[in-house]
């Protein structure tokens, strides 16, 4: 792979219904692809077992994170099961600024927002890729989120009802990747990362 290409950072958003495994997909894919990171993402959720803060997220409360808002620090913000998440744009230009591939998982919403913003950037713009995760079946994800064991009877109703929604929207997404094994998942993930780099390298200008 030619320098010129490596030095093209990606934005890649990657979306899913919850419980298809885009957490697991994001860390197996930064911990094969070297120059890949993740974006931390605000929440004002509290944080579950064994979760960092400025790590697996900046965890605020719901008065700092409308502050942020009202200053127009986030490139994206939403309510997703009652607790706000947002990414703040100085996470982003960061590590896009210093040639790092950012992986960001967010929600279907968070995605669509992303995209419109994304398209009056130029920066954004070009980096930007978007992926998403559809588990095989609406059956297995159920499978997947009784196993975690996490979840009353009428949460998991409520995210099969979301999920549904969010897989009728897969195809305002650049790729949509089917989830099979982990193994699987990581490898299709890395090709769609390559290709898109060397598509955008393609693209670019060069002086005759």
């Amino acid at each position: 792979m030619s320098s010129a290409v490596s030095s093209i950072p990606l934005l890649v958003v990657i979306s899913a219904p919850s419980g298809a495994g885009k957490t697991t997909l994001c860390d197996n894919v930064r911990a094969a692809l070297p120059s890949a990171t993740r974006a931390v993402t605000c929440t004002t959720r509290k944080p579950r077992e064994g979760e960092q803060d400025g790590d697996d997220y900046y965890f605020l409360g719901e008065e700092e994170f409308l502050a942020r808002v009202e200053g127009g620090e986030f490139l994206e913000y939403a309510v997703v099961h009652g607790n706000h998440y947002g990414v703040l744009k100085s996470e982003l230009r960061a590590k896009l600024a210093v040639g790092s591939d950012v992986l960001l998982n967010i929600d279907v919403q968070g995605a669509a927002t992303i995209r419109e913003r994304a398209a009056a950037d130029p920066v954004l713009n070009r980096s930007l890729l978007t992926v998403f995760l559809c588990p095989p079946s609406l059956e297995e994800l159920e499978h997947r989120l009784r196993g975690r064991g996490t979840d009353s009877e009428g949460v998991i109703a409520g995210r099969l009802a979301i999920a549904k929604d969010e897989m009728s929207q897969a195809g305002q997404f650049d790729h949509t990747l089917t989830s099979q094994t982990r193994e699987a998942d990581v490898e299709q993930l890395l090709a769609i990362i390559e290709n898109a780099r060397l598509a955008k390298c393609d693209a670019i200008p060069t002086d005759e």
